[in-house]
């Protein structure tokens, strides 16, 4: 299998509405983190997204991976409708960027986001957990029915907030 690249760029309103869609589709993600040593773990948990692609999520302080954030900000997010069939056209995102708990005084921004997402959030008792956001710096989308088989498409965030695409890469089977 080879990879390609394509010189051709990807409009930033249909990488937008591509990424907010895909976040839209699942309820849940994979959060990839590494401890101090590099030793990789995953976590899956519900989360909720801001228009700014920040990904809010709930977990205890004490949880491996809300560990390794503290000691590596580096996180990876994957979302995905587990429920897709193989050799069907497939779809997901990931996430690249920063992680970080948030802060009690500052963390009524994270639970609005959460509680829109999952109304049944209130009432529950959740006093243990915190809320973690996710600041990304890029995207790869895979959507072969909006970019074809094999289609990645990868986009930076600018400092603006704004998608910018940066590459589309198209996985080819060998001849």
């Amino acid at each position: 299998m080879g990879i390609e690249r394509s010189k051709r760029p990807v409009a930033v309103s249909r990488i937008t509405t591509t990424a907010r869609r895909l976040l839209d589709a699942s309820t849940l993600c994979a959060i990839a983190t590494a401890d101090r040593n590099g030793r990789a773990h995953i976590n899956t948990a519900y989360f909720a997204w801001s228009p700014d692609f920040h990904l809010a999520w709930l977990s205890e302080p004490g949880a491996r991976h809300s560990r390794n954030i503290r000691a590596n900000e580096s996180v990876a997010i994957a979302v995905y409708d587990s429920a897709q069939m193989w050799g069907k056209p497939d779809r997901g995102i990931q996430i690249f960027g920063t992680a970080e708990e948030v802060v009690r005084s500052a963390s009524d921004d994270a639970e609005k986001l959460y509680a829109a997402r999952f109304p049944e959030y209130h009432g529950t008792k959740l006093s243990a957990y915190r809320f973690y956001v996710l600041r990304p710096q890029r995207i790869k989308l895979f959507d072969e029915r909006e970019f074809g088989t094999g289609v990645f498409v990868t986009a930076r965030l600018a400092r603006s907030g704004r998608l910018v695409w940066e590459r589309t890469e198209i996985y080819r089977p060998a001849a």
